[in-house]
């Protein structure tokens, strides 16, 4: 706005009168002047005054220019060409951040020496509160360019200046500063605000362009970041299939520097064998996850391979991104969220016993080997733990560990479960296929176990893949490699298997390079203490409980007992104690009925009458015990309960009844 054809004389008037009497003359003024004027008023600003008295030190301006370089680095430019076009004519060019404190100012000198006398400067505050009506302070309050000249402005000493301003806003509309021409006010004209506000324009698209750029630079600085550190081998070529770029992960699949490959075909590396690279370049087709064998300097790696193409805004096809995934590292990561992890080593294998040491160097020497293992030994002695334990401590421990059991697995699917399929393969397979367990093993150790379980006719399958160490898997003809450290299980006497025609001989001799015995729990019973301890330490931790001690009976009970199930029957025993302990102390009463009898059955038949008139009276000792906890947690509930018998039901979970005849029986008398 301007008053490019009001009378300055008529505006003097109106200004005398208000300042005077505090009447405006809406007829002579603009509104916008107008009711800046009367904010002025009510800010109590001095009408005969108008110099700035807030003005930042040396240092605080500095920091603020800092703060604001984009701005004035992008302003300076238009700031020149805009004085430029005034020179000489008693103007300066004024540029202020969006609280109205002045960043930049440059000009005529004469111009510029009148400004210091009213502290018109760099650092000063120039908005309404601070120096009165003025294009600056108005412009910044209302957010819209404006031209006060003359008596417009609120205060006396700023009546020689006519000023010119408009907002500078980002692309959300924010503003950012403002842009400002002052001069004499007799050189007042209408076409001044309107280059300012052009200059202000310009000013604006500018910084526009240069936080796009910026972005632009931050997110290519980003993805380049993110492409850099990625697993996966990245390859980008243009729209002739010419690699442009390829990060660290697909130099060392391919085992050849960039620029050794950017400049060559695609092709090159995937082979013109790959049909659907084809489609890719000329069908612009995308695929994703395809089982490629790609050339490297080692050999053939296999991958799965992805492509997408890369087109601009008008659809043209300008290139492509080619993702490279080597199985194997597929497959690691796999088995690291899948659980097929070794989390045993030597020292959770607990025992002291000849038997057991012997088993634990054995298996400690073969640790070291990359020969195959054979454990022996019954259900439950711990043939995984020893299988983990060995591939801990073995040069593949950093590879995963896959446990299969022959004996679980239905006879018809052993050969998809270890060699794994193709799609299509038989009804139900998967549309893409599925690896098996050597190929998940791969890098790694896969257990085997129960092997004396599996069909004949696998044996064969599994005996070529050991000696082989590649496999195909099922409807398939691809010959794929597998690197696996084989360690096998059984609780069968595998040779005398091959005697009875159940078990090949020549994988017996395969797998049974090195044997390791491991012995029954029933032949190191001076283990079973230490086991029983340790045990009982670990489960109450986990259950949250604690106990003051284990009556010595417990053990020489569990000492006494022959331990089918070995030492899982021994953790279960335990755990089931703990688990129905109430007191503080472990005691005999909480052993199973058959380890509770201080004779195995066997011996019993054949027990004089002085042996099985001890076993009743241990018995009875036994119910006496049981029936003093009954009668003592009755009481218990009684007195909690206040002697409410109903509750007292309700938390054992009988009847009424039940309770009334209990109490009967241990002579609860409650009125007592």
């Amino acid at each position: 706005m301007s008053i490019a054809h009001r009378a300055l004389s008529d505006i003097a008037l109106a200004w005398m009168k208000f300042v005077t009497t505090g009447e405006l003359e809406f007829e002579t003024l603009r509104p916008e002047i107008a009711e800046s004027w009367q904010r002025c008023y009510q800010a109590g600003i001095d009408p005969y005054d108008g110099t700035c008295y807030d003005v930042l030190d040396s240092s605080e301006l500095e920091f603020l220019r800092e703060k604001h370089r984009d701005l004035i680095e992008i302003a300076r430019p238009f700031m020149t060409n805009l004085y430029k076009f005034f020179e000489g004519s008693g103007y300066i060019v004024i540029l202020t951040d969006a609280q109205g404190y002045i960043l930049e100012a440059f000009g005529d000198e004469d111009t510029l020496k009148d400004a210091i006398g009213l502290n018109f400067i760099k650092g000063a505050n120039w908005t309404e509160d601070a120096v009165g009506t003025n294009a600056i302070g108005t412009a910044l309050l209302l957010k819209m360019p404006i031209q006060v000249s003359g008596p417009e402005h609120y205060c006396r000493k700023h009546h020689a200046w006519t000023c010119s301003a408009t907002p500078i806003f980002d692309h959300n509309g924010n503003v950012l500063g403002i842009l400002d021409l002052s001069g004499p006010s007799n050189e007042a004209h209408l076409h001044t605000l309107g280059m300012v506000v052009a200059a202000g324009e310009a000013i604006r698209e500018q910084m526009r362009i240069r936080q796009k750029n910026r972005e632009l630079t931050l997110a290519n600085s980003q993805l380049s970041g993110i492409i850099q550190t990625m697993c996966e081998g990245v390859i980008a070529f243009d729209a002739r299939g010419i690699i442009i770029r390829l990060n660290p992960a697909s130099e060392q699949i391919i085992g050849r520097k960039s620029r050794d490959l950017v400049g060559k075909p695609v092709r090159d590396i995937l082979g013109n064998r790959v049909h659907f690279i084809d489609k890719l370049l000329v069908g612009r087709d995308t695929f994703n996850e395809v089982e490629v064998m790609v050339d490297s300097v080692d050999g053939l790696i296999h991958c799965l391979v992805s492509g997408k193409p890369i087109l601009d805004d008008q659809g043209v096809f300008t290139g492509g991104v080619i993702l490279l995934r080597p199985i194997e590292r597929v497959q690691k990561l796999v088995n690291r969220f899948s659980g097929a992890q070794a989390t045993f080593r030597f020292r959770d294998i607990i025992g002291e016993s000849a038997g057991i040491r012997e088993a634990i160097r054995m298996a400690s020497l073969a640790a070291s080997s990359m020969s195959t293992v054979l454990l022996q030994g019954e259900s439950g002695t711990g043939k995984e733990l020893f299988a983990q334990a060995i591939h801990n401590r073995s040069p593949r421990r950093k590879g995963p560990f896959v446990a299969v059991n022959c004996g679980a697995i239905p006879r018809e699917l052993i050969a998809s479960e270890l060699f794994g399929y193709e799609g299509g393969a038989f009804t139900g397979a998967k549309r893409g296929g599925r690896p098996g367990k050597f190929e998940l093993a791969s890098g790694g150790t896969l257990f085997l176990d129960e092997i004396g379980e599996m069909p004949l006719e696998q044996q064969v399958a599994l005996l070529r893949v050991l000696q082989e160490r590649r496999l195909t898997r099922l409807g398939g003809d691809k010959v794929i490699p597998v690197d696996v450290r084989v360690i096998c299980a059984t609780n069968k006497n595998l040779l005398g298997e091959v005697e009875k025609g159940n078990f090949r001989r020549d994988l017996y001799y395969r797998v049974n390079v090195i044997t390791i015995n491991i012995p029954p729990l029933r032949e190191r019973p001076e283990d079973i203490p230490i086991l029983f301890k340790h045990f009982l330490e670990r489960i109450s931790r986990e259950w949250g409980k604690s106990f003051d001690g284990v009556d010595p009976e417990v053990v020489e009970h569990l000492k006494r007992y022959h331990w089918p199930g070995n030492v899982r029957e021994l953790q279960n025993v335990v755990e089931r104690m703990v688990s129905i302990a109430e007191g503080s102390r472990i005691t005999a009463e909480y052993l199973p009925e058959e380890i509770y009898r201080p004779w195995h059955s066997e011996s019993c038949e054949a027990s004089s009458f002085v042996q099985v008139a001890r076993i009743e009276e241990e018995r009875e000792k036994r119910k006496r015990m049981q029936a003093e906890r009954e009668r003592r947690r009755i009481l218990e509930l009684l007195s909690k309960h206040g002697g409410n018998i109903s509750r007292v039901a309700r938390e054992l979970g009988v009847s009424r009844n039940t309770i009334y005849r209990k109490m009967k029986i241990y002579n609860i008398n409650i009125n007592k």
